[in-house]
């Protein structure tokens, strides 16, 4: 017999430092690139949950004259929004929502400011029709929220 002749194949395994490196550095970024559409994503978004929020209140005092047959006041101060069912002088409304005094207060971060302080009817409808702007303190954004005279809440650029 001949000789024998032995080989072994030798294979690697893994990933070389330097192509970790690469890896981590083009992660790293990727993640640096993306940071401020982020951090601005999660302000408005954060913008559009304040004003849906306010929406939300409204659409309930509306509903709360239409079902005590009563007209209901909203008062609005910077950071919280009052109910008063039976006009603006009425009994302030407690409920889901507020606090013992009746407040309903904005996320931290809001403020709110309003033209005027509708009144909804026992039919639904609002007088007179008001504009609130909900704006983010840390970045100066802004959404309205517009309540119509036919009493539709919506928010709006």
């Amino acid at each position: 017999m001949g000789p024998r002749r032995s080989e072994r194949l030798t294979a690697q395994a893994g990933f070389s430092l330097v192509e970790l490196l690469v890896v981590i550095a083009v992660i790293g970024i990727l993640a640096a690139m993306t940071t401020p559409f982020f951090i601005r994503y999660y302000q408005s978004a954060g913008l559009k949950a304040a004003a849906e929020e306010l929406v939300t209140f409204l659409n309930q005092g509306r509903q709360i004259a239409i079902k005590e047959n009563q007209s209901v006041c909203v008062q609005v101060t910077s950071a919280a929004v009052r109910l008063r069912v039976g006009g603006c002088n009425g009994t302030t409304w407690v409920g889901p929502g507020t606090d013992a005094a009746g407040n309903w207060k904005l996320p931290q971060g809001f403020t709110l400011a309003g033209t005027t302080e509708p009144v909804f009817s026992y039919l639904g409808a609002a007088s007179p029709a008001a504009t609130y702007t909900v704006a983010n303190s840390a970045s100066g954004a802004t959404l309205s929220v517009t309540v119509s005279a036919s009493g539709r809440v919506k928010v709006g650029p």
